[in-house]
């Protein structure tokens, strides 16, 4: 049984890479350019939906699944610090990037209050409405930050969209899966019809996601281990593969400093909307106050304040410039922290 549930995850995080990024993603590009978005207001919005869609269904299906409502936290929560630690670590290990300050400072001041507003929510284990209205409050001032922040602040960097563009054609290994393609495929209709897409893309989402927590909360209770830790480990390593993937071969291209970019404004985007839309839909539906166990929880969000303090400490002191021994640094943080999680949970 253990054998098929992992198997499950296996096959519904691929599926839910190719679906998000060669369906979603290119209906939601489409999307942008019907409605004339500028490529911050793009980034900050669409992209981020694009680039972070499987951990807001997970965190969503979480929520409606009994026993399971701390793995949707759990996966944002253990995504955040993989994106942070291993994302940025792998991306400079590849190459060598000189950090445009400008937008990092931008996108590590409304981390840090997205991180302290997360430890205020959870002090207590219960969630209100006027802490889920914040989260998307907050949320709203950062794309309004992010649109205007050029006219504050003189810079240049990179299109979100051309980046994506440029991660998704590198896809090789994609021919590996081959008839599952074919199949997943067979269910959108032409490229024209991005509407379309964009909506059978949610349905697929909707169910792999449900797949994913499905087979997770399975797994958990054969392994006797609380579904929490499934979240911040496996969930949370498995939907950002694909960021993880992206980024590299962004980096190659010679757009580390973006690639830093996009993580830590994916892991905003996480947060504030990931966490804070499904507890709206929830408080909706269910008409109660949103709990959170908090226990194994507390403390990775600790941790992940500290990675925020230490990657701004590394990127001053090394002059906004960050190598391969930084990257390696940062990745052997992230496996010491996945010691520490996995032996807390034995």
């Amino acid at each position: 049984m253990l054998i098929l549930m992992i198997l499950a995850m296996l096959i519904a995080f691929y599926l839910l890479a190719e679906v998000c990024e060669k369906y979603f993603v290119e209906s939601l590009e489409k999307i942008s350019e019907s409605l004339k978005l500028s490529p911050e207001a793009s980034g900050a919005t669409l992209m981020a939906v694009g680039s972070s869609a499987p951990e807001l269904f997970v965190s969503l299906m979480a929520l409606f699944k009994p026993g399971a409502e701390a793995m949707g936290a759990g996966t944002i929560i253990g995504s955040a610090i993989f994106n942070i630690l291993v994302i940025t670590g792998a991306s400079v290990a590849v190459r060598q990037a000189l950090v445009i300050w400008q937008p990092v400072i931008r996108d590590m001041l409304f981390y840090s209050l997205s991180i302290i507003l997360l430890l205020f929510s959870f002090r207590d284990g219960v969630i209100s409405l006027p802490e889920i209205l914040t989260f998307l409050l907050l949320y709203a001032i950062y794309i309004t930050a992010v649109i205007n922040w050029k006219k504050i602040f003189k810079y240049e960097d990179d299109n979100p969209i051309e980046i994506l563009e440029v991660a998704m054609t590198e896809r090789k290994w994609r021919r590996i899966f081959t008839p599952i393609n074919w199949l997943v495929k067979i269910t959108f209709p032409k490229s024209d019809k991005y509407i379309l897409s964009f909506f059978i893309s949610i349905a697929w989402i909707t169910l792999l996601s449900w797949v994913l927590v499905e087979s997770a909360v399975v797994s958990a209770n054969i392994l006797g281990i609380p579904s929490v830790i499934i979240g911040l480990t496996i969930l949370a390593t498995g939907t950002s593969i694909p960021d993880l993937l992206s980024s590299i071969i962004v980096a190659k291209k010679g757009q580390t400093g973006m690639a830093i970019s996009n993580g830590i404004g994916s892991n905003i985007f996480d947060i504030l909307f990931a966490l804070g839309f499904p507890w709206l839909i929830a408080y909706v539906f269910l008409g109660q106050k949103i709990t959170v166990v908090t226990d194994n929880l507390t403390s990775s969000v600790i941790l992940l304040f500290a990675t925020v303090i230490a990657m701004l400490f590394l990127f001053i002191i090394r002059k906004w410039r960050i190598g391969k021994y930084s990257g390696y640094f940062l990745i052997a943080l992230y496996l010491i922290y996945l010691g520490w999680v996995i032996i807390g949970s034995i």
